[in-house]
């Protein structure tokens, strides 16, 4: 079959690895891809928040599968117009994308359906949010509603940093994701994320990760969207899945369908665990970035048919085949990442590094330039390896970075080191 994923990151690449492994498919494209996609599939230009030229596209290119990677897009509603073109398509319309694509949504949703979460409460008036922190107290998580590329979340810690995060959201730092914000209490325990498939009635986990957010060792420095992950996450044991699957994922799914828009994709449960029970953190309506390299070493071929099994209404009959493995992804950003960084960086010593089944260089920020293969973002590579224990894994990983020779970029040197 001919198979169209949207996006061109790390994510989508580790997808596109995993999907090219299946002879069920015939014909990869990604779009818009990067330079690491353009080895193993076809790399399109085209505007993958316009529906209708997606669809255009998917027509004139006889494609049988839509696989939406990111966010964007699954909020902008292309799931919806592919459906509606008659393509198979992975990941939920608009409406129920909400989940990701407002906070405050998802805290509605949670209460509607009574899955555990942090109390909160929701501002569009930054006096009234000053209000209630100062009447609160710290400390606080401060978040923009809206969708803002895995950034928009403020730790306050102290009531001062409460009171800055509610002035950076509404002075526009996140532009119009910030135009509510919700505040919620904060969660002690240890953050994990669980991945589930959904067809809208049937309910499917397919793995666990932990990722490191913060910039520097150590988990300091300020929030990214991932510096590294590893799976499985040891926090996450069947007992608490089986929680999680009863008390928070399967209420969501039966309200969203009750509601009549039924989830139809992977659920990313974000989950803070204290005490050997789970609280929801936030949902996302995607894979997670770099939650999905891990995930993908592991899987391989399998992930194309599970998530046909998803588009098709049959995960009831659908199983996981896990081996008793163990995989860790280091993220290379450019230094100044989450702030200012240098683009167009050349990245030397990528040809070095071995791409098997236990090791892969996963593109996430890349652009070829001159024949050379240069930085064309934050967060630039996945170095990603797999192992019968984590510290195999992380070992392997590690020793893919000793290849390298890219001195404008850097990665943290403890990614796993809280299983570890």
């Amino acid at each position: 079959m001919n198979i169209l994923i949207l996006g061109g990151g790390g994510r989508e690449h580790a997808l596109a690895w995993a999907v090219k492994q299946n002879p069920k498919c015939d014909r990869l494209i990604v779009a818009p891809g990067n330079a690491g996609i353009a080895a193993l599939a076809e790399c399109a230009d085209l505007d993958i928040l316009d529906g209708a030229a997606v669809v255009s596209f998917c027509e004139e290119n006889a494609v049988d599968f839509v696989i939406v990677g990111p966010e964007a897009p699954l909020a902008a509603g292309v799931a919806d117009a592919t459906r509606a073109a008659g393509l198979l398509t992975f990941g939920p319309g608009a409406a129920a994308a909400r989940l990701e694509a407002s906070k405050a949504f998802t805290k509605e949703i949670c209460d509607a359906c009574g899955a555990p979460t942090a109390g909160y409460a929701r501002f569009t008036d930054a006096a009234a949010a000053r209000a209630y922190v100062q009447a609160q107290g710290a400390p606080l998580v401060i978040k923009a509603d809206g969708l803002a590329a895995g950034k928009g979340v403020i730790m306050g810690m102290t009531e001062a940093e409460a009171l800055a995060g509610i002035d950076e959201i509404f002075g526009g730092a996140f532009g119009a994701a910030g135009a509510e914000v919700v505040i919620e209490e904060f969660m002690a325990g240890e953050e994990a994320s669980f991945f589930v498939l959904c067809d809208g009635v049937n309910a499917l986990p397919i793995g666990t990760a932990q990722d490191h957010k913060r910039v520097g060792d150590g988990d300091t420095g300020p929030n990214t969207g991932g510096m590294g992950a590893y799976s499985p996450a040891p926090v996450l044991t069947e007992a608490i899945q089986q929680q999680a699957m009863e008390e928070i994922v399967l209420p969501t799914i039966a309200e969203m369908a009750r509601r009549g828009t039924p989830y139809q994709g992977v659920l990313y449960a974000g989950l803070m665990i204290e005490n050997g029970r789970a609280r929801l953190v936030e949902y996302n309506c995607r894979f997670g970035d770099p939650e999905t390299q891990v995930l993908m070493l592991r899987l391989g071929a399998q992930a194309l048919d599970l998530l046909l099994a998803c588009a098709e209404g049959r995960l009831d009959r659908a199983r996981v085949n896990w081996a008793e493995d163990h995989a860790l992804t280091v993220v290379m950003a450019a230094k100044g990442y989450p702030g200012a960084y240098q683009k167009g960086t050349v990245i030397h010593g990528l040809g070095r590094l071995p791409e098997d089944s236990r090791h892969m260089c996963f593109h996430a920020g890349t652009a070829g330039k001159d024949g050379q293969i240069v930085a064309n973002g934050g967060r630039v590579l996945n170095i990603t390896a797999r192992g019968d224990t984590l510290a195999d894994a992380r070992n392997r990983a590690y020793a893919m970075i000793d290849h390298l020779h890219w001195p404008e970029g850097f990665c943290r040197s403890d990614i796993g080191w809280r299983a570890l």
